[in-house]
């Protein structure tokens, strides 16, 4: 029976050992290390070269009105918000000095064709010899006194007339009243100020990278965070001619005719800017690959022999999901959008289909 027993405990110890030595047999096989990728292959497409910048609505432009002196205010025609017309009447003021005005005009008059006659009258005389030269002279002096005198009063005339009556000298609204009915004009705030909201206007700082790319007439959408799901189509109205040293930026005006007049001077607006289109490589972003410390970007190019390339690139505009190559790859290079974490330059990968 001790005999049986030894004979089953040599039997199972070689079957342990055989078993050790198959688990040490398979655990010594070699282990396939090699990464496994996904890649996409590049596209062209056309790019809009866009670039939104953020600005604000602007009358215009903006009248402040008010008469050349201080004067009592008689009548006020309009208020804040009202429409007003090109030549409208706004207020009237106090007439007594226009009216002091209108009777030194007729006295300036009265005394010119006075002068004017007696001027004649004595050339008449000095030309038949009764009349000295220093009298004539004298007349002559005082004719032309009074005619300058008169041309003085009619223009302070026309003045005060022109003052005495304020006109809006464009179409706009009213933004601003800052005097009542009886209120002396004090000449410090004016009295309205008009803003013509229709066209209206911003003012858009672009980089001096762009100045070249801008030209006047070109196309600008224009989108105001107050107005949802509203665009305006608008145009470049005006380049500036400098460029701010602080900034390296200058000043684009652009032109929306706002005929609904829903645009108003203040709001918050996104003005987009084409310079044309480019026809470029797309790639998806998530085979971009960020240098630590650095800006620079690169993708993982695979080769035909099945290894890839760390390449650096250049990029564009990001468009949702991808970007726009500038340089760096050439059309029809495949790139690796999954598996980059084990990756470095010159490794040979397994293409994941």
């Amino acid at each position: 029976m001790k005999t049986i027993f030894r004979m089953m405990c040599i039997a199972g110890a070689v079957v342990a050992a055989a078993s050790c030595a198959n688990n040490e047999a398979q655990t010594k096989q070699p282990v396939d290390t090699t990464p496994t990728v996904a890649v996409e292959q590049v596209t062209r497409r056309d790019v809009p070269q866009e670039v939104v910048y953020t600005t604000t609505v602007q009358a215009f432009a903006k009248n402040n009105i008010a008469p050349q002196s201080g004067n009592r205010i008689a009548e006020i025609f309009v208020e804040v918000g009202d429409y007003v017309t090109k030549g409208q009447k706004l207020a009237k003021m106090d007439q007594v000095q226009f009216q002091q005005a209108e009777i030194q005009l007729q006295q300036a008059e009265l005394q010119m064709k006075n002068n004017e006659i007696e001027y004649g009258r004595l050339k008449g005389l000095y030309d038949a010899g009764g009349l000295s030269q220093s009298d004539l002279d004298a007349i002559e002096l005082a004719y032309k006194a009074s005619k300058l005198s008169y041309s003085v009063a009619k223009k302070s005339y026309a003045n005060l007339l022109e003052n005495s009556v304020l006109l809006s000298p464009i179409n706009g609204v009213v933004t601003a009243r800052n005097y009542d009915v009886g209120d002396m004009y004090a000449m410090s705030a004016p009295i309205f100020t008009v803003e013509q909201i229709s066209p209206v206007k911003l003012l858009v700082g672009v980089s001096e990278t762009d100045y070249t790319k801008v030209h006047q007439g070109d196309a600008v959408t224009i989108a105001a965070d107050a107005l949802p799901g509203q665009t305006f189509e608008g145009t470049i109205n005006r380049i500036y001619p400098t460029v701010d040293p602080a900034t390296r930026t200058f000043t684009v005006e652009v032109k929306v005719e706002n005929a609904d007049k829903v645009l108003r001077p203040g709001m918050f607006a996104r003005a987009t800017v084409t310079f044309g289109i480019n026809n470029s490589i797309i790639i998806p972003d998530v085979a971009v690959v960020k240098q630590q410390g650095s800006g620079e970007r690169f993708v993982y190019v695979l080769n035909e022999d099945g290894t890839v390339s760390y390449t650096k690139v250049t990029l564009g505009r990001r468009l949702g999901a991808e970007y726009e190559v500038l340089e760096g790859l050439t059309d029809g290079a495949k790139v690796v959008t999954g598996g980059q974490i084990r990756l470095k330059d010159g490794v040979k990968v397994i293409v994941n289909e």
